[in-house]
């Protein structure tokens, strides 16, 4: 990406790039480790913060390169103190959300991989003001280091441990720049993440899913289900016309064998739409002989999608009725929904003002 004043942008390059981008500059190969450990590790967001480079190296390296950086353009912290949702905005003036998550085990993130969604989910914010664009490797890792550099600077030793791709967007349909984000996370350079750590939640593109079991990167796997049938999933979900229910779940299947990570069904539990027990039962059945667990989201409340959250006893039956039936089961956790961190509803706040 090239900014306006014609400077080549470096954040998001592998090292490989890095030197490749440095090579006019006829500086020894290490100086690109270098560069890149300040750039991701360390949070320099200018080449003058980097004093083990000569100064005039970093005079050169300022007038020819930028590290591309968003600005914070809003924050909203939960009352809890456990949830900080972010409005990042980019040179073009694209702006994405993320979410910051302090769970008993650790530091969790949800990130953006898209500017808005195409994928027209029912339930879902992201897609009201449809699609911007795609985000690159560098935008969805900028998100990441933004987080960790403000945990680093808070001085308790704080880092981003896991990481959900499950913010705005089909990160499935963005598929190179998430997988080049994915493996950036993974280099000692940046984050040093280890996979394991690492979930992608998709609704369900099928040749991506099955590209993405076999390309031997051993993250965790979430499938956004919400119906345990294709007719009501349809009405949820517009993309199961293009990938039925029928073949997402055989995609699923083929990625818990080939890789033998538990798939998990996220669903989303919506008030006497798909929590009553018929569908309770149809999930159970979907379930049996698979490698998978359940995460049940109770549906965080989007004014202009009309759709209500059951009430406490009717999740509790729900979640009782599959762990009766021998399915893994859990029930998400709530968190931000008094800063309105479900995805999407903070930057539709502010492309409506």
């Amino acid at each position: 990406m090239e900014t306006l004043l014609n400077r080549k942008d470096i954040f998001g390059l592998t090292l490989a790039e890095l030197q490749e981008a440095l090579t006019p500059f006829h500086v020894p190969h290490y100086r690109a480790k270098q560069i890149a450990e300040w750039m991701y590790k360390r949070g320099a967001v200018s080449f003058a913060d980097m004093t083990n480079l000569p100064k005039q190296l970093r005079e050169e390296l300022g007038a020819a390169l930028v590290i591309g950086r968003p600005k914070t353009k809003d924050r909203l912290d939960s009352v809890d103190g456990h949830t900080t949702k972010f409005l990042l905005e980019f040179a073009d003036g694209t702006a994405v959300e993320s979410v910051l998550m302090r769970q008993p085990y650790g530091n969790s993130i949800c990130v953006s991989t898209q500017a808005g969604c195409s994928m027209g989910c029912a339930f879902c914010a992201s897609t009201l003001h449809g699609m911007a664009r795609n985000l690159t490797t560098g935008e969805i890792l900028a998100q990441a280091i933004t987080i960790n550099d403000m945990l680093r600077a808070e001085g308790q030793g704080g880092k981003v441990d896991t990481v959900v791709i499950m913010g705005s967007g089909e990160p499935l349909m963005n598929y190179d720049h998430v997988l080049g984000f994915i493996r950036l996370l993974h280099e000692d350079y940046v984050l040093g993440m280890g996979y394991r750590n690492i979930t992608l939640s998709t609704s369900g593109i099928v040749p991506q899913m099955y590209q993405l079991a076999d390309g031997g990167l051993p993250i965790s796997l979430s499938v956004s289900l919400h119906a345990p049938h294709q007719e009501l999933r349809t009405e949820l979900m517009p993309i199961s016309r293009k990938y039925p229910m029928e073949e997402v779940i055989k995609a699923a299947r083929h990625y818990a064998d080939v890789t033998k990570r538990r798939v998990t069904y996220e669903y989303i539990l919506i008030d006497h739409v798909n929590d009553g027990e018929e569908q309770a039962r149809e999930l159970v059945s979907l379930m049996r002989g698979q490698l998978a667990s359940v995460n049940l989201i109770p549906i965080n409340p989007v004014a202009e999608r009309h759709l209500l959250r059951p009430s406490a006893a009717r999740i509790d039956w729900f979640e009782h009725y599959l762990t009766t039936h021998h399915v893994n089961v859990t029930v998400r956790r709530e968190m931000g929904t008094d800063i309105q961190a479900a995805c999407g509803q903070l930057r539709n706040q502010h492309l409506q003002d």
